[in-house]
């Protein structure tokens, strides 16, 4: 009995400390959304996941969606929606190939309806319905004001086209230029989202645990249940592109952050300083009132004067 009753106070005393632990941090780890080492079972797969075309399982290293060849297309895909209405989404990653200027084309992390379909849009498909990040490392168009490469949130309903040829610039939601290709530090992306408050990515890619803002947008909308995913492809040109570990947080709701106004060019500032212009306003209407008076009581004087001439 004795010994009994410490197992359970030992047992008590665990329980409480995960709880206390859940509380503090204000977050809980989905299983059904996070993947480590080794990533399959005695059966050769994964309880949450699946993963196929191009991908290949390394269980002691990573997830390898594509290889360093040409045309290459993997993908790995959570079995269950995500349903939570605030999560966090933490990525370990790796992309990397051979020395030089040309490689690519990168991968994506999908928050989408759609799963398990390949596409030309990072190996899965276009008129998405969901947010997809970009983790782009080739430039098609040429033009672009910012350098490669480039992440960048793309939010689909189903409709929206993402175009290729132009890196998908004109249904941009945000993005950052991020030097996560080839490093020796460990490169990770972090992932917030709050309901009808706002997303936010993070990068780490220069420093271990320095992590740097990439972008957070206010009051953006997900559907109700996604799927969670990640792809890669290849082209003529290629890459290594691995998913080493993924944790997925259940989030307690923040305090709705209020939106910052949009700064007002000196025009609009001008035209909104509703005292200052009716006091310029009326300073130049006194202003002319005395030109004009001042024109009237010279032309009386002229006048007299000239009568004054003719007698």
């Amino acid at each position: 009995m004795l010994y009994l009753k410490t197992t359970l106070l030992a047992l008590g005393a665990a329980f409480g400390m995960t709880v206390a632990q859940q509380s503090t941090n204000q977050a809980i780890t989905l299983q059904t959304h996070s993947l480590y080492p080794p990533y399959i079972d005695d059966d050769l797969q994964n309880r949450w996941f699946d993963f196929g075309g191009d991908a290949v399982i390394n269980t002691n290293k990573h997830v390898r969606l594509t290889s360093n060849r040409p045309s290459q297309v993997g993908y790995l895909w959570s079995r269950l929606p995500l349903t939570a209405a605030n999560f966090e989404i933490e990525l370990e990653y790796n992309v990397d190939g051979p020395s030089g200027h040309l490689f690519g084309d990168g991968f994506a992390l999908w928050l989408s309806k759609q799963r398990m379909s390949i596409g030309p849009v990072f190996g899965s498909v276009n008129n998405f319905d969901g947010l997809g990040i970009f983790f782009d490392t080739y430039d098609n168009e040429r033009s672009h004001k910012h350098s490669f490469p480039y992440v960048q949130a793309m939010l689909g309903d189903g409709y929206k086209y993402y175009d290729n040829d132009k890196d998908g610039s004109s249904t941009e939601l945000a993005g950052c230029e991020a030097d996560f290709r080839g490093k020796t530090v460990v490169t990770k992306a972090r992932l917030t989202f709050y309901k009808d408050n706002y997303l936010r990515l993070e990068l780490q890619h220069e420093k271990e645990d320095e992590w740097t803002e990439c972008f957070k947008v206010p009051n953006v909308k997900l559907p109700d249940q996604v799927y969670l995913g990640f792809t890669a492809h290849t082209g003529e040109i290629s890459d290594n592109h691995d998913i080493i570990a993924v944790t997925t947080k259940t989030l307690i709701p923040v305090p709705i952050e209020k939106q910052k106004p949009i700064p007002q060019t000196g025009k609009k500032a001008k035209s909104s300083s509703g005292g200052g212009g009716f006091l310029w306003f009326l300073f130049k209407m006194i202003a002319a009132a005395g030109i004009v008076g001042g024109m009237f009581v010279a032309y009386r004087m002229y006048e007299k004067s000239g009568n004054m001439k003719r007698f």
